[in-house]
């Protein structure tokens, strides 16, 4: 009895650690990629980027504390320049 008084609190975590890993719960994770947080960045500065397909980091471009990045969007492609807390520099590719 004393042993059933231990596991059943437990058997209850892990049984809502199981649904929290399930679909229903994990779509709001897998809804923000890079290429969309790059794409609602650069659109709050005036650039046009309909349905956002890739981002690519520039390893050869990219400093500490600056990252450089190739967004691809349906409709135009960006080299995009990033300091924390700043706003990008962002230069249309195509």
């Amino acid at each position: 009895m004393e042993r059933a008084k231990k596991t059943l609190p437990l058997l209850a975590i892990l049984f809502l650690a199981m649904l929290s890993n399930g679909e229903r719960f994990g779509h709001v994770a897998k809804a923000q990629t890079i290429a969309s947080v790059l794409a609602a960045q650069i659109r709050s500065q005036g650039f046009a980027c309909d349905e956002p397909q890739k981002a690519t980091r520039d390893a050869k471009l990219s400093k500490p504390d600056y990252d450089v990045w190739v967004l691809t969007c349906k409709n135009a492609t960006y080299r995009i320049g990033r300091y924390p807390d700043l706003a990008a520099k962002v230069e249309k590719l195509k």
